[in-house]
C-alpha cells in the first residue's frame, strides 16, 4: 500500500496526471489476463488482442 501512496505523492508533485488513465489500463489489463487465465472465457478474450 506504501507504493501506491508513493506513487500519488509522485504524481501530485510533478503534475503528471496523464499517469493516472495509463496505470488504470493497466490494472483493467492485467486483471482481464488473470482472471481469464484458466476459464472457458479465455479463448474469446485472445480474439480481441
Amino acid at each position: 500500500m506504501s507504493f501506491v501512496r508513493e506513487l500519488w505523492r509522485f504524481i501530485v508533485a510533478r503534475k503528471k496526471f496523464w499517469l493516472i488513465p495509463v496505470m488504470l489500463v493497466m490494472a483493467l489489463l492485467g486483471s482481464l489476463i488473470v482472471l481469464a487465465e484458466g476459464s472457458a472465457v479465455a479463448p474469446f478474450i485472445y480474439t480481441l488482442f
